[in-house]
């Protein structure tokens, strides 16, 4: 599974994290060390997560890394419905479209996970 990049999974995490840099890049200022910080990271996570794994020895591994991709995906929507409520984006459209990329890209991990539970 060296290929990482040919998964539509970690296409699409990528997709995500550009989105994410561009709905925070409006967020307050004084955000700039908090909650800004703290999604992208959790976004750049996914795709990042995706690719060690990929990486990695056995498919063990690599469902093990998934894992951590989907939790990195929770955190991330919960903080970007965290931002919502907040008040701190002026695009609620893009953000929406985000969260229900990340709910696809979700079910793509729990899929794959599945798949190498399997073996």
């Amino acid at each position: 599974m060296n290929n990482y990049k040919e998964l539509i999974v970690w296409q699409k995490s990528m997709y995500l994290v550009e989105m994410v840099y561009q709905l925070t890049a409006l967020f307050p200022d004084e955000e700039k060390f908090g909650l800004t910080n703290q999604i992208r990271r959790s976004a750049v996570s996914v795709p990042s997560n995706i690719s060690e794994g990929a990486g990695r020895n056995s498919k063990k591994e690599f469902r093990n890394f998934l894992g951590i991709a989907n939790g990195s995906l929770n955190e991330l929507t919960t903080q970007l419905e965290l931002a919502s409520r907040l008040g701190f984006t002026t695009d609620e459209h893009k953000l929406k479209y985000a969260v229900q990329l990340g709910d696809e890209i979700q079910k793509m991990l729990y899929s794959l996970i599945n798949k190498f539970s399997q073996i």
